[in-house]
């Protein structure tokens, strides 16, 4: 059965992507509910799989990876058999933090992040290497981040 959101439940999902670290009190308050009501609202969300995990987003340039790519693959053959050994394999590679199935140019866009240059080289070694049926590899560096958006609008 699926779920019809109302108004608080759309309230309760905006706060959650803003800061998912607030107490269910908190969230409560927010929302006009009570902190039980609130917790059986957000584990009914959560039973319906609208909200999949809580996750802390990490700064990376700090972190040391100053370099974020966008990759383009493309693949020999697009049959079940060959995206699914793709798919398998790019699990493997840590670097990788996004892979999206495409429908255009090419077959798939990874995000990766690097520390330096020569972690990419060795990546996109290991990318061409390691990843079946790789027909090409077009690579795009990302200069600056203008927007990044997490959050869903409701």
């Amino acid at each position: 059965m699926e779920l019809q959101l109302d108004a608080v439940d759309r309230k309760l999902l905006l706060a959650l992507q803003v800061d998912s670290r607030r107490s269910v009190q908190i969230l409560g308050d927010l929302v006009g509910l009570s902190a039980s009501a609130c917790y059986r609202r957000l584990k009914l969300l959560e039973d319906h799989g609208l909200v999949e995990w809580y996750r802390a987003v990490l700064n990376a340039e700090r972190l040391g990876y100053t370099m974020q790519l966008f990759i383009e693959v493309g693949l020999i053959s697009q049959s079940k058999a060959a995206l699914d050994a793709f798919e398998a394999a790019v699990q493997d590679i840590p670097e990788v933090l996004e892979c999206y199935l495409m429908a255009g140019q090419s077959d798939y866009i990874l995000r990766v992040v690097c520390r330096e240059h020569e972690d990419f080289e060795k990546l996109h070694r290991r990318l061409s290497a390691r990843l079946p049926g790789v027909a090409r590899i077009h690579s795009n560096m990302s200069i600056r981040t203008v927007k990044a958006q997490t959050g869903l609008l409701l």
